[in-house]
């Protein structure tokens, strides 16, 4: 008897620990942390933070996080910061949600907004920094800092609300890029054409397409050569959402609704299969980086982050290819392709800075400390000066030392790279035209849905198939299952929530073994009374 009531509280806690574990795995923690800055900081106590964070493999920018935690170090001795630096933020994100698991995540992330959101449903919760910012002592530009930071309202507001999800903000903004079209000058006016202030879609094709024209022995008429890619786009997904923006059509909503399978994005896919079917058009994973062709003559046209300005044109101080490969020419920049050349739009893009919470409140406000240090204008000028990058903050922009270094454009082919200063100016010029996708957890597998719809069309004209209506209904499905984007095409807005997470199976196949043991224990039971009887 003694044995059978204790099979039946295992039995029981089985059942409840099915529960506790299918609650835990449904809700988890909270999507961020509404964290209460200490009213003091506590200076007794040493500190030690982890930063993440990612250099582009540029030893300038190396060297400048290094000086960033040195002069920050300076100011507050008793905090101590470790870095990591990485080379990709992909990387970064797949470390994040694998440290997530293991409760080791970092104390502050250079990231993308939504990476970030994608942060927020599992148990490394993100600190919200709405009230923060505000704080009449720790807060941007607070009494009690030790440093000249910007306010909130030195922030350029456009970017600020890039990281708010709701009523929260997720993060900060870091440093801001958009993409660029870099343009072989010298060769599309060899062509005979002119350079639009604003190209078009049109008018970037139908270069593209003349650009192929060959000489009677087979070499290219534009270069010479045996190679001629005329136009390639980096980010294919970028390519896809940008154009689908300027088209106002559907992509996602704030919800986390897929809408990108529709109509115009058919037309779209079709349009960029034309052109890679003729080899017009490629793109990086199919043809490789599209600054090496262009440094090589061997592409006109390529759409980049204005972050790799340094890598583009004939003097570029970071080309990855021999100088005897290099031809001479004439880089320009322009705004992406358009639909509409009075309606630009362009996507906003660029590194964000989160905090993860941690049981210890004084620690995560050292963090919020090292964050608010990395918006100072010595770290925002200079690390936007090795690239293409924008600062955040309106204080740096408007500082008169960034001025003179945006004025000396040109002057010479290191930190005044005409290439790299013009992205610059087009981007602070374009703030407005600027655009983001909405976020949320997802927000990342649909983006790279996005880019992988425009790789397997131009791989599959390249390999003599066909894209039309039936090809594009079949990759819908497919890119659909393979990023578990569960969207029931035809019903906007209606979304298949795909398999059920593991915790619901767990908590299914708990209450189905409990069931089964309690008839076992009900049977057994009534065995035993009837020996006993």
């Amino acid at each position: 008897m003694i044995k059978m009531k204790r099979f039946g509280k295992i039995i029981l806690s089985l059942a409840a620990a099915g529960l506790v574990i299918s609650m835990a795995g449904c809700h988890g923690k909270t999507a961020g942390s509404d964290f209460k800055i200490p009213e003091t900081f506590d200076e007794s106590r040493d500190y030690e933070i982890v930063f993440w964070a990612k250099n582009d493999t540029n030893q300038t920018q190396t060297q400048i996080y290094e000086k960033c935690v040195a002069d920050f170090e300076a100011l507050y001795p008793n905090i101590h910061v470790s870095m990591k630096l990485y080379n990709d933020y992909s990387v970064i994100y797949n470390d994040v949600i694998t440290n997530i698991a293991t409760d080791t995540t970092p104390n502050v992330c250079i990231t993308y907004p939504d990476h970030i959101a994608t942060y927020m449903t599992g148990d490394g919760e993100i600190v919200f920094l709405e009230d923060l910012i505000d704080d009449p002592k720790y807060g941007l530009a607070g009494s009690e800092l030790r440093f000249d930071g910007p306010s909130s309202d030195e922030i350029v507001p456009k970017y600020l609300d890039e990281l708010m999800l709701g009523d929260h903000l997720m993060g900060l903004p870091f440093m801001r890029s958009s993409e660029a079209l870099y343009i072989n000058k010298t060769y599309v006016e060899a062509m005979g054409y002119e350079i639009p202030d604003v190209p078009t879609w049109d008018w970037v094709w139908e270069v593209s397409e003349a650009a192929l024209a060959q000489n009677p022995d087979g070499t290219y008429a534009v270069n010479g050569q045996d190679v001629m890619i005329p136009f390639i786009y980096k980010s294919t997904d970028n390519m896809l959402i940008t154009m689908l923006r300027q088209r106002d059509a559907g992509y996602s909503d704030d919800m986390g609704n897929i809408l990108i399978f529709n109509e115009t994005t058919g037309s779209i896919l079709k349009e960029i299969a034309s052109h890679g079917k003729t080899k017009a058009f490629s793109t990086f994973k199919i043809s490789s980086y599209p600054g090496n062709f262009m440094n090589a003559g061997q592409c006109i046209l390529a759409v980049d982050s204005t972050a790799g300005a340094t890598w583009i044109g004939s003097n570029a101080p970071l080309s990855d290819i021999h100088d005897n490969k290099k031809v001479e020419f004439e880089t320009v920049v322009r705004p992406v392709p358009q639909y509409d050349p009075s309606n630009v739009r362009m996507i906003s893009q660029g590194p964000s800075v989160c905090i993860f919470n941690k049981d210890d409140e004084q620690e995560v406000l050292a963090s919020w400390l090292f964050t608010q240090f990395l918006l100072t204008n010595e770290v925002q000028e200079s690390y936007s000066e090795t690239e293409g990058y924008v600062p955040v903050t309106l204080k740096a922009q408007n500082d008169p030392a960034y001025l003179e270094y945006l004025s000396l454009g040109g002057s010479d082919n290191g930190l005044h790279y005409s290439v790299k200063i013009d992205c610059v100016n087009m981007v602070l010029g374009n703030i407005d035209n600027t655009f983001i996708t909405p976020v949320f957890n997802g927000s990342t597998s649909l983006r790279n849905a996005a880019g992988q719809m425009v790789e397997n069309c131009v791989k599959t004209v390249r390999r003599k198939g066909t894209v039309d209506d039936a090809y594009l209904e079949q990759m819908y499905t497919e890119v659909s299952q393979m990023y578990r984007l569960g969207e029931q095409r035809g019903t906007v807005g209606s979304r298949d929530l795909g398999p059920l997470p593991r915790t619901s199976v767990i908590l299914l196949s708990c209450i189905a073994i409990a069931w089964i043991c309690m008839g076992i224990y009900v049977i057994r039971d009534r065995f035993a009374s009837k020996k006993r009887g």
